[in-house]
This record gives C-alpha cells, structure tokens and sequence, in this order.
C-alpha cells in the first residue's frame, strides 16, 4: 500500500461533512475549523450542551450562510445512529454529503479478565461499533456525492495495545486495532465499489481533551462518580501507597490527572485536527497525529517482538512519552 490515493476532495468549501463526537474536544476543532473554510457541519454527540456550544462557536466564526446542524445520539446504538443520518438529509436538505468524520469515542473498560463488563462492551462499542453503524448508515449518502472521503479515528492503541505495563486496557485496544482494520481493509473495497470514495485512517497519540472526564460520565453515570477501589488499585500498581489516602484523597489525585491529561497534552486538540485536514487533503490514509504518535510508530515498527517489554516502555518515556 501506498501512502497516496487516488485524487480526492482538494477543498472543503461548499462541501457537508458529518463529525460524531462534536460536543468538545477533536470534534469540535474539526468543526470549527471546516466551517471556517465554508463546509456545512452536521454533528452528533450524546452531550447535547457540548453540541450547543460547539454550534455557538461555529456560527460566530462561520462564513456567511453556512450551515450547523446538531442530533443528540449514542453512536454504539444503531437505531440512534440511523435517526441521525435521517436528520442529517432532514435539516441539512441533502441527499449526500462529502465527509464523514467518525470521531467519537470514549476511554475506558478496564481489563478483560476482571474489569467490568458493561463497561467494557461499553466502550468497545462506542469506539468500534460507532464506526461501524456510522459508516454504515451514511454510506447511501457518501455514495450520492461526487467525491466524498470517510475519516476514521483509531489511536496510537490500534496498533500498540498498551497504556503502560501496570494497566490493562483492552477494550479500548481492541476496538481501536478493529477501526484501523476495517479502514485499510476500505481501501480495497470502496476502489473496487465506490471509487470516488476514499478513506483515512486517524491514529492520535496524547491529544489534550476532556475524554477521561466525558468517559466517565459515560460509563458511570456521573461527571463526579470516581470509582475509589479501582483508582487505589492502579495507584498501587504505580507504587504509591494507596492504603495510606483517604477516598477524598484518591478523588482529588484523579481529577489532577485528568487536568493534567488535558493542559499537559503535548499536542492540543486544535493542532490535532489541522492535522487531519490537512492529511485529508493531501489524500494520506494513514496520518499519525503527534510526535508521540510518530515515536511509538516507528518503534513498534522496527521492533514488534519487544514493543510490550519493560525495555520498550523506559525508552518511551526517556523519549519524551506520556508520563501521566
């Protein structure tokens, strides 16, 4: 595979793009920053005040007539995901649209072996079966433009499945390794059934969002709801004495953390999604969003055997990996 397809879309302006998981974060970035280069936005996002507010911005930045439209959906439910595409040609009057940004996801799910399972197949299908019921669901759309380009969001985690070697994380992975599989396996299928389709497949590292926070919210039910015993446990794990904290005080260091996921992200959510526009553009399927995205890359590539050793780990961090 090359890293170049054939001629796609060149320009944004006068196009429909569709972004799940437009209410904060990457979502809203490429949303603001599509309908400042004049592309009408339809987004979804099961935080219906995030949506509000990402519409706010867009409109007070927008060009002049571009449009904003906006469904509160879950993407791992299909009958939400297909009101969604029936809302889209509704409010937009459409009968196509050009991209389809399937960004949404959530962090989370724990371990396979003793996580919880709602959780896990929670996360899983938020993060791949949105994918899947999306790209589904507005293929019929897709197909109707002239040129049109499908943007899938794996991680870094479709393709190193590990945040550490004291934390297990394979729904996230799982699903993650599943959106990278089933985009480069697109490539094949849509330049032998809808070639004026093309297809990118998204792999950020730490990109500085409030998707620790969204997640919870999510999974638990709760932007406040920290569950105590699994945060000791993975305190512990990191060689803290835990047993020492009080629950307030284990609250308190997981809120730290996750500001710090935010304001210490070595990349900002804004500088992720000119990334991806631009690799969109430039007709790369495959754009790896930064630097720590790229190390990890070219280490696990050059050495897949030891990519799970405690070798790999100390020279990702001594390379300026995540040290969350």
């Amino acid at each position: 595979m090359t890293t170049k397809q054939e001629a796609g879309v060149k320009s944004f302006e006068g196009k429909i793009a569709v972004i799940t998981g437009g209410g904060s974060g990457m979502g809203r970035e490429l949303a603001l920053q599509l309908v400042a280069m004049g592309c009408d936005v339809a987004m979804c996002d099961v935080f219906p005040e995030g949506m509000a507010e990402t519409k706010r911005i867009c409109l007070s930045q927008a060009r002049q007539g571009t449009r904003v439209a906006t469904f509160q959906a879950d993407v791992s439910i299909e009958d939400q995901v297909l009101a969604f595409a029936g809302a889209v040609k509704r409010d937009l009057d459409t009968d196509h649209i050009h991209f389809l940004f399937n960004n949404a996801g959530i962090g989370g799910g724990g371990g396979f072996v003793d996580g919880d399972r709602a959780e896990w197949e929670k996360t899983f299908g938020v993060c791949w079966y949105g994918v899947y019921y999306c790209t589904r669901a507005f293929l019929p759309l897709l197909r109707k433009a002239d040129q049109a380009h499908i943007v899938n969001t794996s991680s870094v985690n479709g393709f190193w499945a590990s945040l550490g070697p004291d934390r297990p994380h394979t729904a996230y992975c799982a699903a993650k390794f599943a959106v990278k599989g089933f985009t480069e396996a697109l490539i094949t299928d849509l330049s032998l059934n809808a070639p004026h389709i093309k297809c990118s497949v998204v792999m950020p590292g730490h990109i500085g969002t409030d998707i620790p926070t969204n997640s919870r919210k999510i999974l638990k039910g709760s932007e406040t709801a920290i569950d105590i015993p699994a945060a000791r446990k993975r305190l512990a794990a990191q060689g803290v004495d835990a047993a020492a904290l009080s629950d307030d005080q284990i609250r308190a260091r997981v809120l730290e953390l996750e500001k710090r996921f935010r304001e210490g992200a070595p990349t900002t959510a804004a500088e992720a999604a000119t990334i991806i526009l631009d690799g969109v553009q430039a007709e790369r399927w495959r754009i790896l969003v930064g630097k720590d995205a790229e190390f990890l890359d070219n280490r696990v590539r050059a050495a897949p055997e030891d990519a799970y050793s405690p070798e790999f780990h100390k020279a990702f961090r001594e390379g300026g990996g995540w040290r969350l």
